[in-house]
């Protein structure tokens, strides 16, 4: 990732209010990057964006619905964006067995009005369109899914996730390569660091136990997941969203962004290292019926370190240690801003060195 290339470039960003979002809003940002954002107001209470006076760095931040045509098309006219980077989702598995109709609406249909915006707005020549690992069709084998993979999905957040990637090549094909927009798909793992307060995700969840004093109750814990810091992801987007600029439709494809496979732990593994990193802090097993979720999974992102000469910098025990000290600098009030775009410096920093 070239961080020249980014000085001055307008980029639109869907979800600049939620967790990864927020953070990659503040590296646009770090890069001189003229930002607009969309998205809903952020999702949780307390939250990144708030905290680390995201909209401070913004050229412009509309408080809208994806859903909203209208409004959608008249903020991506006004940015005039070189480059879309589509984040803005219903991004919880838990949520979509509740509400699988918004879930689907928002995804599916949110994602196709995103795309009908690209396409009336001039001048933009990329799109980088954030899915996530569960739009495979899950076998629970033990090796990595690789894009080429069958799409598929057993709740209604993966499968929504699933459409979008399928709808993404549908207008790729049928409209925006004949515009000469180069659109492609991001697909990455669980991820972690400071900042995410969301419901029924497991390091939030353990964070607020240990706020408050209680045992960390866990649904699942010999799932294994492709766990990796938030910030490994969010390089390989902007490594992405680099190529179509420069190179075109040659990299207008799906592209897997995961940990080493050494990084791929079950959630036991992962509480009990935080457990052991946090004194007072305890665990037990939920013991009440839980809706299905994946027990096994893992990607292959070996087409990434290929052809973008990406990989992910911080291991698992980085990425870890990063989230707890993130959390720690905020309970003792530091200006989290600051704090952030100094983890984004260290984490450039560590790949330069490498």
């Amino acid at each position: 990732m070239n961080s020249e290339f980014w000085r001055g470039k307008r980029v639109f960003l869907t979800g600049h209010t939620g967790f990864k979002g927020g953070w990659l809003a503040l590296w646009l940002q770090s890069m001189g990057a003229e930002v607009h954002g969309y998205a809903l107001s952020p999702p949780t209470e307390p939250n990144l964006f708030t905290i680390a006076r995201v909209e401070e760095g913004m050229a412009a931040s509309t408080v809208a619905d994806i859903r909203d045509t209208a409004v959608l098309s008249d903020a991506m006219q006004a940015a005039c964006p070189e480059i879309v980077i589509h984040m803005a989702a219903q991004p919880l598995v838990r949520l979509s067995y509740a509400q699988p109709v918004e879930t689907y609406a928002i995804n599916v249909m949110g994602t196709i009005n995103l795309l009908e915006a690209v396409r009336a707005t001039p001048g933009v020549r990329a799109v980088v369109n954030i899915t996530t690992d569960k739009c495979y069709e899950n076998r629970e084998w033990v090796w990595g899914y690789r894009e080429n993979e069958p799409m598929g999905g057993h709740d209604p957040y993966s499968s929504s996730k699933a459409c979008v990637e399928i709808l993404t090549g549908a207008w790729r094909r049928s409209y925006l390569e004949n515009d000469h927009v180069a659109v492609a798909t991001g697909r990455a793992g669980n991820v972690i660091g400071g900042g995410d307060w969301a419901t029924d995700r497991l390091i939030p969840d353990f964070l607020h136990a240990l706020d408050r004093g209680e045992p960390l109750r866990v649904r699942s814990p010999e799932a294994i997941r492709p766990w990796q810091h938030v910030l490994e992801p969010l390089s390989g987007y902007l490594s992405l969203a680099e190529c179509l600029v420069t190179e075109g439709c040659a990299y207008a494809e799906a592209w897997n962004f995961g940990p080493a496979d050494e990084d791929a732990r079950s959630v036991r593994w992962i509480v009990e290292r935080l457990v052991a990193a946090s004194p007072g802090a305890t665990w037990e097993c939920e013991q009440e019926p839980q809706p299905h979720e994946a027990h096994y999974l893992k990607l292959d992102s070996s087409k990434a370190r290929a052809r973008l000469g990406w990989k992910p910098e911080w291991g698992l025990e980085t990425a870890l240690d990063k989230t707890l000290e993130w959390h720690a600098d905020w309970r003792q009030g530091k200006d989290m801003r600051v704090v952030s775009l100094a983890q984004i410096a260290a984490h450039t920093a560590w790949k330069l060195t490498q």
